[in-house]
C-alpha cells in the first residue's frame, strides 16, 4: 500500500459509503462545484520580560507596564478600530464556541478540509471502537475543543463516583532497560498487566456506555469469546487543604488521592518477577484544550530553546528545560514513516510528542481503542489475550487498520487550524486596556509568571503534514512534496500563548501505591476484586517520569483562552488533574516548597485583595 489509505477511488468510496460518512461527501461536493464555479528578573521595573535572552530580528521587547495593543489578537493579526483581529489566526467570539471555529485564513478548499476533520474529531467511527477504550470521540475528552474535566462527587461524600468522561489515568512501571524499544519510543516502561493506561471502557457497545466491571458487551460477537471489559475504574477521594493569604484572607484547595479498583485483568504486575505493585506509577491527565495547537507547532525550535536555562545561570529559580522525545514519523514515503528520537517535545502535560500527528495518532490508539499506520498495534497486552481476538474480528474488511491516512490526515488538518480567541479587556473606544486589567498584568510581570508562561512567540515557516496534502482530487491524499508545502496560514504571525513549552519543577513527590480494602484497612486477601490499589502525592508531582521528565515536572501551560475555560465547559478543571476549581487555586498549587514557582507564589499569597483581583482580572482576560 502507498501513502494513500487505499486506492479505491474516491467516487467509487462516496457510493459504498466510504470511510468520512456525510461530511467528507459533502466536502467532496462543494469543491467540486466550487471548481466549475470557479473555472526575567522578578521586578518589571525595568520594562522587559519575557524575550529571549539575546534579543533577535523579531518584535520590540515586551513592555511590563505597556501593554501592545497587538496582544488583543492572540492568534496573530491586526488590530482594528472597532477592537476586531483580523489577518491572523484570531476569531472574535467569547462565547461557548470560542474554541472551535477554524483559521479565519483559510481559504474555500482547507476550509472544506478543516470542516471534514471536524466531523472525525467530534464524530463515532460509525460505530467502531476498540477492544479497550477511554471515550468513543475526540470531542468527550475536549469538550467543545476545551479542557475536561475530573468526575463529580455526585453523593457530596468526598470522593467522586461518576465515570472518568475526560480524564485517564497513564500507568508505568521504573525503567527495567532504558534501551528497549518500547522505553526508547514511549519514555517509559508500560505496566506489563493495563499497558500504559488505564481504558475503562470495553467492548463494542454503543459510544458513551461505561464499561467497569462488570460490563458485558451489548452483543457479544460469538459465543466462544470470553466477554472484553474495561480495565478498572478510576476514582478520586479528595482532601480539603486550608490555607491563608497573608492578610488573613483563607482559601482552601483539594487535594487529590486516586483509587483504583475492579481490576478485571488481575493485579497489577501479574506474575512478572521485575514487577513490584508498590513500584506501579499512576498518572492522572484531564484532557487539554485542542485549540491554537497549529501555531505552536510553527514556533522554530531555536527559538523555543532560547528560553532554556536548565541550571539557572541568570539566578533568577527558573530552570526551563527541553524533553526531547522519540517521533513516531518525522518523513513519510511508501509503506511506513521514518522515526527518530531526539526531538523537542512540544505537546502532553510533560511536552512527551514531537508533533501534533504523533499526539493525535496516540490518542486514537489509546485512548479510542484505534490503530493507524503510526501505531498499527492495539494496546493488549499478554494478559488480555481475548483483546486482540476481538480487535482483528472487528477490523473493517480488507484495512490493515482502523484509522486510513486519509482520515489521520483530516484531523490533523483540523486540529492544526482550530483558532485562537481574542482578549477580552481592549477598550474600543478608548483605545486602551481596562484599567484592572493593566494593574494585573504589571502584577503578571512583577511576580516573574512570564519567565515561565512567556507572553510572544513569532511563528516560522509552518511546512505541511508528513502524510501528504489533503487535496480536492477524487483520489484521496496526495504524494508530499520535498520539502513540504508550505502552510501560509501557521506562518509569520506574531502570536501571545504565554507559555515557553518548557519543562518546570513544580515540587512534591508520590507514595508507593498501596493496597487496601474497601474499609481503608489492609486489603482482606490478593484478590484485586477485593483490593483498592491507591496513591497519593504532595504538590503537583505524579511520580511518573517520561522521557526526560521527572515525576514532579511539567510542561508550562499555554494560558490564552484560560479566561474562556468554563464558557466552554462550566466543569473544567485547572492543572493537569483539574484538581484546582479556579484559576485562583491553580496559582495556589504552586507554592511547594521545592517549586520552581515558590516565589511566584510568595509575591501572590502577599497581594491585597485588591491586587489579587486585579492580577485574576487579568488572566481572566487571557
Amino acid at each position: 500500500m502507498s501513502l494513500q489509505a487505499s486506492r479505491t477511488p474516491m467516487f467509487q468510496r462516496l457510493t459504498l459509503g466510504g470511510t468520512f460518512g456525510r461530511a467528507w461527501r459533502l466536502f467532496v461536493l462543494v469543491v467540486l462545484v466550487g471548481t466549475l464555479s470557479a473555472c526575567g528578573g522578578d521586578d518589571g521595573s525595568d520594562g522587559v520580560e519575557g524575550e529571549p535572552p539575546d534579543g533577535g530580528n523579531g518584535p520590540p521587547p515586551i513592555s511590563a507596564d505597556l501593554a501592545d495593543p497587538s496582544e488583543v489578537c492572540s492568534g496573530g493579526g491586526t488590530l482594528s478600530s472597532n477592537g476586531s483581529c483580523s489577518r491572523g489566526n484570531t476569531v472574535n467570539l467569547s462565547n461557548d464556541d470560542a474554541f472551535t471555529k477554524s483559521n479565519p485564513l483559510l481559504g474555500f478548499i482547507d476550509q472544506g478540509k478543516f470542516e471534514s476533520g471536524d466531523s472525525e474529531f467530534g464524530g463515532a467511527r460509525q460505530g467502531l471502537l476498540g477492544p479497550l477504550f477511554n471515550n468513543g470521540t475526540c470531542q468527550e475528552c475536549h469538550k467543545k475543543d476545551g479542557r475536561g474535566n475530573p468526575p463529580k462527587d455526585i453523593d457530596n461524600d468526598g470522593e467522586t463516583d461518576q465515570h472518568m468522561g475526560s480524564m485517564l489515568v497513564r500507568l508505568s512501571i521504573p525503567v527495567l532497560d532504558p534501551s528497549h524499544p518500547v522505553v526508547v519510543q514511549g519514555g517509559v516502561q508500560p505496566e506489563p498487566v493495563y499497558g500504559g493506561q488505564i481504558q475503562v471502557r470495553g467492548g463494542v457497545g454503543t459510544p458513551g456506555h461505561p464499561s467497569c466491571p462488570p460490563y458485558p458487551f451489548d452483543s457479544p460477537p460469538s459465543d466462544d469469546l470470553e466477554d472484553v471489559i474495561g480495565e478498572a475504574c478510576v476514582s478520586i477521594l479528595y482532601r480539603i487543604i486550608p490555607g491563608a493569604y497573608e492578610d488573613g484572607t483563607p482559601y482552601y484547595l483539594q487535594q487529590p488521592t486516586y483509587r483504583v479498583h475492579d481490576l478485571a485483568y488481575g493485579p497489577f504486575c501479574g506474575d512478572e518477577p521485575d514487577c513490584r505493585h508498590d513500584e506501579v506509577q499512576f498518572s492522572p491527565r484531564v484532557a487539554p484544550p485542542a485549540f491554537g495547537l497549529g501555531l505552536l507547532e510553527a514556533i522554530p525550535e531555536s527559538d523555543i530553546l532560547k528560553f532554556a536555562d536548565p541550571n539557572d545561570l541568570n539566578t533568577d529559580g527558573i530552570s526551563g528545560r527541553p524533553n526531547w522525545v522519540w517521533n513516531v514519523c518525522t518523513e513519510f514515503r511508501g509503506q511506513a514513516c521514518t522515526a527518530e528520537t531526539g526531538h523537542l517535545g512540544r505537546f502532553g502535560h510533560k511536552a512527551s510528542k514531537a508533533t501534533i500527528l504523533h499526539q493525535l495518532a496516540a490518542a486514537y490508539v489509546g485512548d479510542l481503542g484505534l490503530t493507524s499506520r503510526l501505531f498499527p498495534e492495539h494496546t493488549c497486552t499478554a494478559y488480555q489475550p481475548d483483546c486482540e481476538v476481538l480487535a482483528e474480528r472487528q477490523r473493517p474488511a480488507g484495512m490493515a487498520w482502523e484509522i486510513d491516512d486519509l482520515t489521520l490526515a483530516l484531523v490533523e488538518f483540523y486540529m492544526r487550524q482550530l483558532a485562537v480567541p481574542k482578549r477580552r479587556g481592549w477598550d474600543a473606544e478608548t483605545q486602551y486596556w481596562e484599567p484592572q486589567i493593566r494593574r494585573g498584568r504589571q502584577l503578571f510581570f512583577r511576580a516573574n509568571c512570564s519567565g515561565c508562561h512567556v507572553p510572544r512567540h513569532v511563528t516560522g515557516k509552518a511546512d505541511g503534514s508528513v502524510l501528504g496534502e489533503v487535496v480536492a482530487t477524487l483520489d484521496g491524499l496526495r504524494e508530499p512534496t520535498d520539502p513540504l508545502p508550505r502552510l501560509a496560514s501557521l506562518s509569520d504571525l506574531v502570536i501571545w500563548p504565554y507559555t515557553d513549552l518548557l519543562l518546570h519543577d513544580m515540587g512534591g513527590s508520590c507514595d508507593v501505591v498501596v493496597r487496601e480494602g474497601d474499609d481503608g484497612g489492609p486489603c482482606a486477601d490478593e484478590a484485586a476484586a477485593s483490593c483498592v490499589w491507591v496513591q497519593t502525592c504532595d504538590g503537583l508531582a505524579d511520580g511518573r517520569p517520561d522521557f526526560l521528565a521527572s515525576g514532579s515536572e511539567w510542561r508550562t501551560p499555554p494560558l490564552w483562552g484560560l479566561g474562556l475555560a468554563k464558557t466552554v465547559n462550566p466543569d473544567a478543571g485547572f492543572l493537569h488533574d483539574g484538581r484546582a476549581r479556579t484559576i485562583e487555586e491553580a496559582i495556589l498549587w504552586h507554592g511547594h516548597e521545592n517549586s520552581e514557582a515558590r516565589d511566584a507564589w510568595e509575591f501572590f499569597v502577599g497581594l491585597s485583595r485588591s491586587q489579587r483581583e486585579d492580577l485574576l482580572a487579568f488572566l481572566e482576560s487571557l
